[in-house]
This record gives structure tokens, sequence and C-alpha cells, in this order.
């Protein structure tokens, strides 16, 4: 719920794919070419499941679905296999990828004086951003290489926070899933939801475009 009466925040931390970018189609489909390998079945529908949620949480849900049950090696493999299918695809992506919405933000928050980090479950948000050409935007990145446990417990945002040596509450999380919300939540960070998640009740303020940020620093 929207608070009549706006904070002043240090820091953003953004969430990457869905939020900074749009990479879920390429996630798909690895998961998707996986399944086939594999001759069980992946939808759009159980790919939803999968937003916020790290790499291996991702594989026992689909497991689970297919009441399919495989040894702990095959699991690192297919984990392994999985991550080498969607790089490949990100190969793809370029500058042209990110919205001129999003790029004008991020600059615009900047000459606010409002440091930005970025706060993903994804061990390739390095690469992501790389791809995207906006490295330099971002003072800290705390993603699944420095982090031990994801969404929705809070720690990739408590590292981020601590990093830039803030404290929760100087700092605003943007999310377009409900791990997310509930990660900032409970690590007690405002957050502002974007997409089909900006009604959902822990969300602090509701953003129908990215640039609706600004109304809120």
């Amino acid at each position: 719920m929207e608070r009549n009466k706006m904070k002043h925040y240090k820091s953003i931390i953004f969430d990457l794919d869905g939020v900074i970018c749009h990479t879920d189609h390429y996630h798909y489909l690895a998961w998707k070419m996986l399944a086939d390998e594999l001759g069980i079945q992946f939808h759009e529908q159980m790919n939803h499941l999968l937003r916020g949620v790290s790499r291996l949480e991702s594989l026992e849900i689909i497991l689970q679905h297919n009441q399919k049950q495989v040894a702990s090696e095959e699991k690192q493999s297919l984990l392994t296999k999985k991550n080498e299918l969607y790089v490949e695809f990100l190969e793809q992506l370029n500058p042209a990828d990110l919205s001129q919405d999003v790029l004008n933000t991020l600059y615009a928050l900047r000459d606010k004086g409002i440091r930005l980090a970025i706060g993903s479950s994804s061990r390739n948000a390095n690469y992501i951003l790389a791809q995207l050409g906006i490295t330099y935007l971002f003072e800290v990145v705390s993603s699944g290489e420095n982090i031990t446990k994801s969404k929705p417990d809070p720690q990739v945002f408590q590292y981020a926070a601590d990093r830039l040596g803030l404290t929760p509450q100087e700092c605003l999380v943007v999310e377009d899933a409900q791990a997310g919300i509930d990660a900032a939540y409970r690590g007690g960070f405002d957050s502002a939801g974007i997409g089909d998640i900006k009604s959902y009740e822990r969300v602090t303020y509701a953003l129908e475009t990215f640039g609706d940020l600004l109304k809120y620093v």
C-alpha cells in the first residue's frame, strides 16, 4: 500500500530479470529444451512459478510437477546444462534490448544522487549487465555469485545494502515477483512492485511504468 509521506531513499536496489530487462523467455526456452530431453512436461504456466527463485529450486519445482526423481549427481549435470543453454541465448542480448524508459530513469535517478544496485538471484547478472552495456550504472551487484540463500530470503538485498553502507530503511527494492517482494518485506525494505505483482499487499509502491519510480524518490 502506498504511503502518504514519501521517504528519502539513498539507494534503489533492482531485481534484474523482469525489471531492468526481460530474459524470462530465454529461461523458458532453456528449461523447455532440458525438459524435452528428459521427456517431461514444461510449459509457460510452470515457468511463471520459477520467477525469482534459484536454479536448483526451479529444477526441483519442475521435477515435482512431473513426479520425477533424479539423483543428486544428475541434478548438478542438469543444472549445468540448463545454464549453458541459457547463456547461449543470452549471447543475443544487446543494448538495443534495454528500453529507453529504463535507461532514462536510471540516468535521472543517478542525477538525483540515488545510488543504484542490483539484487538478483541470477548467477549471470554481471554478464547480462555487460551485454546490455550498463554495468557502470550500478555501484553494487548482489547476485547468485555472492549469496548463499535465494529469495524469499532477504540475503540478496541485505548484501547490497551492507556493501553500500546503508540500512534497509534507506533503500528501496524494485521487484516483479512475489518471492522478491517477500524478501524485501522480511529484510525490512520498502518495495516498489512492477508488472503483475504491483497489486500484492506487501508492495509499498505500485509502478505502472518503470519511470514511475521518479515519483517516490
